[in-house]
C-alpha cells in the first residue's frame, strides 16, 4: 500500500480524541494450551494495598466512550475450537463458520453501541450499548460471559447481573473478564485459577459478575492479559493481580517457587496490589521514575504496556521477540521506560498489545510496532514505523493473536499471517491472509469509529447517524446468530 499524504488538522477535521518443566525463552510466554501451572494459595498481607475508604469520591463518574454506531463482526465463530488443537474433554463442539467479511448481526441494527471489547487471547467478547448495558457472547467454558453458567453464547446476550449498572468499559483475558461501571467499580467473572479476578481467593470458575476486593479511589482503566489483570485509578495509580509469570505484574518477581524438587508453582496475587516502582535504564544505571500518572493500559498474553500523562510508555513482563521494545529479549520484572518514546514530541498518544507484539501511535500520528506478528518472520526489538501507513490518521487499533486491524481516515486496514479465521475482513472471494497492510474493500463507504480484536475475530462500530450511512450498511450481509443452550 503506498504511503498516504497526511492532511493538516484543518483539512481532515478533528483527530480522534506454567508448566511443570522449564520452557525455553522462545516458548514460555506464548503457550495457549490449557494451563497446567499449579497455583499457590498464598496469604497476602494487608500492607500491600491501602484499603482505607476515601469518602470523597461519591460524586465521581467515569465517562464511557462517546462513540455511537452499529455493531459489525467478522472472523471465526467456532468458539469451542478456535485457538485449540482439539475440543476439551466434556465440551460439545457446536461448530460455527468463519465469516471472512464484515457482517451485520440480525437484531442489532437498531441498537446503539459505544464500546466493543475483546482481547488478543480471548475467544469471547463484550458489547456495551450507549445505555450502559453489557452484552457478551463467545466461549464460556469458565463462565467468562458472566451469565451464571458455562454455556456458550453465539448471540450477544445481556449480562443480567449487571443490568442495574452503567457499564462504561470492559477488558477480556484468555478465560476471564472485567467490567467497569461509571462509579469506578470493577466486576470480575470467569476463570480464577491464578487469582486473576482479584477476589482474594483462587477458584476454578466464577460465572457471576463479582466485585473485586478493592477499596480506594475509583478505577478508570481496566486491562487483561492471558491470566492476569491490571487496573488504574483516577489518581493514576496502577494495580495488578493474577499470575506473576515472567514478572508481568510489575512487582519485581516472577513468583516462581518449588513445591517439590521437580514441581514449580506460582505465588499469585489474589487481589489488587499497587505497582510501586517505575524505572529508567541507561548507561549510568537504573533510576526510579517517580511522577508516573497512568492513563491507559494494554496487555499481551504475558506482558504489559502503559501510557502515562506525559505521553511516556513503559513496558514489562515477558521480553521474548522484542515485544517490550527495550532492544533486548529480556524479561522485565518492573515497569521500564521505553526510551524511544521519551523526549519532546517523541511521546505516544495511543497504545495497544497483541500476543507477541506491541503498538503505539506517536504524538505526531505515526504508527509504530515492535515484537513479532509472524512466528517465522522478522523480529522488531524496538519500535519501528509501519511505513505502509505513513500519512494515515489512525484512530483505533485492534490486535488479535497475530493479526492487526486499524481504522484510519475513511478506511479500515488490516494484515496478518496465515492461518486466519476471517478477522482481516477481506471477504470470502479474497485472500485469507496478508503480510502487508491492505484496505478492507468490503467496508468502502462505511466509516468505522472503533475496532477491537479477539484471538481470531474482529468487532467494529460503524457510524450510522445519517440516512446515507444506513444505506451503505444495508449492503453488507447479515448473519443470524442463535443461542443453543440445551
Amino acid at each position: 500500500m503506498p504511503p498516504k499524504k497526511r492532511k493538516s488538522e484543518g483539512e481532515n477535521g478533528a483527530a480522534a480524541k506454567r508448566g511443570r518443566k522449564k520452557k525455553t525463552a522462545a516458548q514460555k510466554g506464548d503457550d495457549f494450551s490449557d494451563s497446567d501451572k499449579e497455583p499457590a494459595d498464598i496469604d497476602h498481607e494487608d500492607d500491600d494495598l491501602n484499603l482505607s475508604t476515601d469518602g470523597g469520591y461519591s460524586e465521581v463518574r467515569i465517562e464511557g466512550s462517546q462513540v455511537s454506531g452499529e455493531l459489525l463482526f467478522c472472523g471465526g465463530t467456532n468458539w469451542d475450537l478456535i485457538g485449540r488443537n482439539q475440543v476439551p474433554k466434556g465440551v460439545k463442539n457446536l461448530g460455527g463458520p468463519n465469516l471472512w467479511g464484515p457482517h451485520r448481526i440480525e437484531g442489532w441494527s437498531d441498537i446503539k453501541v459505544r464500546t466493543v471489547a475483546s482481547g488478543c487471547t480471548a475467544c469471547h467478547s463484550i458489547i456495551i450499548t450507549t445505555e450502559g448495558k453489557a452484552y457478551s457472547f463467545g466461549r464460556n467454558d469458565k463462565g467468562q460471559l458472566g451469565h451464571g453458567d458455562t454455556k456458550r453464547r453465539d448471540l450477544p446476550t445481556l449480562i443480567e447481573f449487571l443490568k442495574d449498572f452503567n457499564i462504561v468499559d470492559a477488558a477480556l483475558g484468555k478465560n476471564h473478564s472485567l467490567c467497569l461501571s461509571d462509579r469506578g467499580t470493577v466486576f470480575a467473572f470467569g476463570e480464577n485459577k491464578m487469582g486473576q479476578l482479584g477476589l482474594n481467593n483462587q477458584t476454578q470458575c466464577v460465572p457471576t459478575p463479582t466485585r473485586i476486593k478493592y477499596k480506594g479511589p475509583p478505577i478508570r482503566r481496566v486491562a487483561c492479559g492471558g491470566e492476569f489483570s491490571m487496573i488504574a485509578d483516577i489518581r493514576g495509580n496502577l494495580y495488578s493481580f493474577g499470575s506473576p509469570e515472567c514478572g508481568q505484574l510489575g512487582h519485581n518477581t516472577d513468583g516462581q517457587y518449588f513445591v517439590t524438587s521437580s514441581k514449580l508453582a506460582y505465588a499469585c496475587e489474589i487481589r489488587p496490589r499497587k505497582v510501586a516502582v517505575f524505572i529508567e535504564k541507561s548507561r549510568e544505571g537504573v533510576q526510579p521514575v517517580n511522577d508516573v500518572d497512568v492513563q491507559d493500559i494494554a496487555c499481551g498474553i504475558n506482558h504489559t504496556v502503559i501510557l502515562d500523562s506525559k505521553n511516556r510508555v513503559f513496558s514489562w513482563g515477558f521480553g521474548g521477540y522484542g515485544r517490550l521494545g527495550h532492544t533486548e529479549p529480556k524479561d522485565e520484572l518492573v515497569p521500564r521506560l521505553i526510551k524511544f518514546f521519551d523526549g519532546p514530541k517523541r511521546g505516544a498518544k495511543v497504545i495497544a498489545a497483541g500476543t507477541c507484539y506491541s503498538m503505539a501511535i506517536s504524538e505526531l500520528g505515526q504508527l509504530y510496532l515492535w515484537g513479532q506478528t509472524k512466528s517465522t518472520g522478522e523480529v522488531a526489538m524496538y519500535p519501528k514505523p509501519v511505513n505502509d501507513l505513513q500519512g494515515w490518521n489512525v484512530r483505533s487499533i485492534g490486535c488479535s493473536n497475530r493479526s492487526i486491524v486499524v481504522a484510519a481516515d475513511d478506511s479500515v486496514i488490516s494484515w496478518g499471517p496465515s492461518p486466519t479465521y476471517g478477522e482481516l475482513g477481506y471477504g470470502e472471494d479474497k485472500p485469507k491472509s496478508s503480510t502487508q497492510p491492505q484496505e478492507v474493500k468490503k467496508l468502502t463507504g462505511i466509516f468505522i469509529e472503533k475496532v477491537s480484536c479477539g484471538y481470531g475475530h474482529t468487532l467494529m462500530i460503524a457510524k450510522n447517524d445519517t440516512e446515507e450511512a444506513r444505506e451503505q450498511l444495508k449492503k453488507l450481509p447479515q448473519v443470524a446468530f442463535t443461542n443453543e443452550l440445551s
